[in-house]
């Protein structure tokens, strides 16, 4: 046979013995093991009786003869369904089944230990993989550290070490200089230092020549062992002509001096200033070149300047950690500044108003590109709810700064006090109404309409805010008077213009009567009684059952999953500021808050997208869950969706009922008694952490909870003795959560009324589920028509400020300042594309079919056409 037939007839077996490998092999592989375990274990088997016809399987050999063993198979000692195979032609070696079969099991056994040992390997030098309890990852890690240990102490004592180092930039003089922002290369001898950080002064470097690493100012360098002091200038964009002059003619010479702030902390350097030796001209960088360069002046005769860098990371860190003060911040800066063997400290007040003035000009510039800060998306053009509430956390003391400046962002989220003012005095004016209790129990500090400006030691003594749905901030005021009326119906006239559906509050059941009789005596607060009043879902827990059923956002038509407690997420964030904002001045307060409400609404304005797709998805999954629970209870209760909607009308019924009767006998009066005493307590304890934020406030709430339970436990004792053993009361049981007060139990059918509230719970929460999911979906829809919209208006700016026809700038600015701002616009455009893509992206991703997803249909060629009319090459 020629070589030529027999490597066919070899590549022949090579294709079969590739088609025999199943797709279990792993498997087969372990049983197979186990298999010859258990024969090794055994005694060895009798002959056979009948002799077995040997299978004959061929050896594949390379080209020095050698056997090339294939990749065992783990079954075919069990498969027979291997096709025909036909015999080569003789000159090829033969070999038998039995023979090849020891040699495989051989091999395998071989192949598997190996493969056992690796994997003991694998698991001893890395036990974490092998453990899947989190403890157990810990304490290995922790024993992985310990037994680390030294050996990292050995590195971090042997890293101080100041050997002999040759310079790594010249590479022939010894080093004297370590730079710890060179590197890899940070060796330099003096020479090489010099001049690299004459260019490159804000390096932090180290002297090597006293034995160890000493930090080594911008001012200092090394000369024959010893350090001298020599001038650095600020690191400023320098023209290049400043006359007519030759260029050469131009020499740098060193200004007044300045003290620079960056993120590694101060800096005494020189302005550099330029002179021509032929004319005499002369430069020094103003104001507009430390912009150019990322700089902003602390006056503007700048002794002090600040990198940009440094505003950037205090606003980052600001939002990260509220409560963080300026003075924590700079002290920060202060230490590394030691750390790298400069001197000098930073003024706070200094950095405080250089902040909030950079800030200012970004606004201002945001205001040129119409950015409205303090508007939602999702909620524009009408608006479902708005969340009302009072944070008494925000006090200011009256001994904190008193300056008479003006605060930079006076009205832009905070009324102005004066105007609130007059509003206060016109509405008790007008109305000459009489404070009055409540529609529900309990009197409440929060819940009063008229008070006198508190005399304590406090100026503001907190903020009224005002949030929508999404929990993005609208507006607020200070209050000096406490939560009145006064102070929300200000806030209510203000947000009227924005088509608001309903009104959400926590003391809803008292408001609304109020704002009803104030309408009746100021006319021109009519249109507010179109909003439909909310009381928080939250609060509601804390009130009558029927004023939850007439008043809670659960039960109101078209509220969806409105909670109304939008404001205590807000508050959430905005409370730890006032750890710092009640020892500031009065305008230093106004610019913090307004300041982090802006930057808390970009944050809502940059998940928006992912927060709609999010509440969608949950409310889908609740809304099946509870379709589940109406379905098992009318199996429970045998009841059809006839009796359900008669169930339903039956509690509303009772709900809009009036809750003040007149008491007939004692068991009436002191029925109301108890629920009023118990509503109070649940209230009490509710805002106990919200009204106060010291250990005495909370003392005293404390302490007016104990004896308002006190005096629930002689009513409720009272109660027990007049009514039949059925109707008892237990004081635990009615503090715990909700009850059904045993005269409210309807006695007009077998059904009682606890059973049918809890049928109106599940049909109310279905409902809202249902309208939830059309809410959201109306609310994705005004969010993409509104990227849309402001994808439109940034193209006109960008028109409008390219267009030749713009001589003078209505905003005052020069030429150079136009062809900036068309560059903001550009990367305004850009960000609005993305979040185009975004909100695309995740709207499509979980809405399906029908009108779900209308006002996506021509998303694509909206955003083809419309948005990218601006080429990325443009960009």
């Amino acid at each position: 046979m020629t070589d030529l037939k027999l490597q066919e007839q070899l590549m022949v077996l090579d294709n079969l013995v590739e088609h025999q490998e199943l797709k279990d092999e792993l498997q087969s592989l372990d049983e197979f093991l186990g298999e010859l375990q258990a024969a090794a274990a055994a005694p060895p088997p009798p002959p056979p009786v009948k002799a077995v016809k040997p299978r004959v399987l061929w050896r594949k050999r390379d080209i020095d003869g050698n056997i090339v063993h294939a990749r065992p198979r783990s079954n075919d000692h069990i498969r027979n369904t291997d096709p025909p195979i036909s015999a080569p032609e003789t000159g090829c070696e033969v070999a038998f089944a039995t023979e090849t079969f020891e040699g495989f099991l051989q091999d395998l056994q071989h192949s598997l230990i190996d493969s056992s040992d690796d994997e003991a390997s694998s698991t001893s030098k890395d036990p974490l993989l092998a453990s899947s309890d989190w403890s157990m990852r810990q304490r290995l890690s922790s024993e992985k550290w310990r037994a680390e240990r030294p050996r990292l102490v050995n590195i971090a004592a042997a890293q101080e070490n100041v050997a002999r180092h040759i310079c790594q930039q010249c590479g022939g003089n010894p080093a004297v200089v370590r730079c710890s922002d060179c590197r890899p290369r940070p060796f330099f001898c003096a020479e090489c230092d010099i001049s690299m950080h004459t260019r490159h002064v804000l390096h932090n470097r180290d002297a090597m020549t006293a034995g160890f690493y000493q930090p080594l100012p911008p001012t200092m360098v090394v000369v024959d062992k010893a350090l001298c002091h020599c001038e650095r200038l600020v690191p400023v964009e320098i023209p290049d002509r400043i006359c007519g002059c030759s260029p050469e003619l131009l020499r740098v010479s060193s200004g007044k001096t300045v003290s620079v702030i960056t993120m590694n902390g101060r800096y005494d350097l020189s302005m550099p200033e330029l002179n021509c030796e032929a004319c005499q001209a002369t430069w020094a960088a103003g104001v507009a070149d430390l912009n150019q360069s990322d700089y902003w002046p602390a006056t503007l005769h700048f002794a002090t300047i600040y990198a940009t860098d440094v505003f950037y990371s205090f606003e980052e860190m600001k939002m990260a950690a509220p409560g963080l003060s300026c003075q924590a911040f700079l002290r920060m800066l202060d230490q590394r500044t030691v750390r790298f063997g400069r001197t000098g400290k930073i003024s706070a007040d200094s950095f405080q108003r250089s902040f909030f003035e950079w800030e200012a000009v970004r606004y201002e510039i945001d205001n040129i590109c119409k950015e409205e800060p303090f508007m939602c998306p999702a909620c524009t053009p009408n608006m479902l709810a708005v969340s009302v509430d009072g944070n008494r956390k925000h006090y200011r003391f009256k001994n904190a700064a008193r300056s008479e400046e003006q605060a930079i962002f006076e009205g832009v989220f905070i009324a102005n006090d004066e105007e609130v003012t007059r509003f206060v005095d016109y509405i008790h004016n007008t109305s000459k109404h009489v404070s009055g209790r409540g529609v529900c129990g309990g009197e409440w500090s929060a819940a009063r309409e008229t008070s006198q400006r508190s005399a304590s030691k406090v100026d503001e003594e907190g903020l009224e805010l005002a949030v929508c749905r999404h929990g993005v901030l609208l507006c607020a005021l200070n209050m000096y008077r406490g939560e009145i009326f006064a102070y929300p119906l200000y806030l209510q006239r203000k947000l009227a213009s924005r088509q608001i559906t309903f009104f959400c509050m926590d003391v809803t059941c008292k408001y609304w009567p109020y704002l009803q009789r104030i309408a009746n005596s100021c006319p021109e607060l009519q249109h507010l009684l179109k909003m439909k009043p909310f009381l928080s879902v939250f609060h509601a827990k804390a009130h009558e059952f029927k004023c939850e059923v007439k008043w809670s956002g659960a039960y109101q038509d078209g509220a969806g999953l409105t909670l109304g407690e939008e404001v205590e997420q807000c508050n959430a964030f905005l409370s730890r500021i006032a750890v710092t904002t009640k020892h500031m001045s009065k305008a230093g307060r106004t610019d913090m808050l307004t300041l982090m409400a802006m930057r808390w609404n970009q944050q809502k304005f940059n998940n928006l997208a992912i927060s709609l797709s999010q509440r969608y998805q949950k409310a889908t999954k609740a809304l099946q869950s509870q379709l589940q629970n109406l379905e098992t209870m009318k199996g429970e209760l045998a009841v059809t969706e006839r009796q359900l909607e008669d169930w339903v009308s039956d509690v509303k019924e009772w709900g809009d009922a009036t809750t003040t009767t007149t008491t007939k006998n004692e068991v009436d009066a002191l029925a109301s008694r108890i629920e009023v005493l118990v509503a109070s307590i649940k209230r009490r304890s509710q805002r106990l952490y919200k009204d106060t934020d010291g250990n005495k406030g909370r003392a005293r709430m404390r302490r007016k909870i104990r004896e308002e339970k006190g005096i629930l436990t002689s009513v409720v004792e009272k109660y027990n003795k007049i009514v039949p053993n059925t109707e008892t009361l237990c004081l635990e049981t009615i503090l715990s959560g909700d009850t059904a007060w045993p005269w409210q139990l309807t006695r007009s059918d077998s059904v009682d009324l606890k059973t049918k509230r809890r049928a109106f719970d599940i049909i109310m929460s279905v409902r809202r589920l249902q309208e939830e999911q059309k809410i959201l979906v109306a609310e994705m829809d005004n969010h993409w028509k509104y990227l849309s919209a402001r994808a439109n208006s940034l193209r006109e700016l960008s028109c409008l400020f390219a267009s030749d026809t713009l001589k003078n700038s209505p905003f005052g600015l020069s030429e150079e300042g136009l062809k900036g701002l068309q560059s903001i616009i550009l990367r305004k455009q850009h960000k609005i594309r993305n979040m185009r893509k975004l909100a695309r992206d995740c709207y499509l991703e979980v809405l399906s079919g029908g009108e779900d997803i209308n006002f996506l249909k021509k998303a694509s060629a909206d955003v083809c056409d419309t948005d990218y009319e601006v080429s990325d090459d443009d960009l």
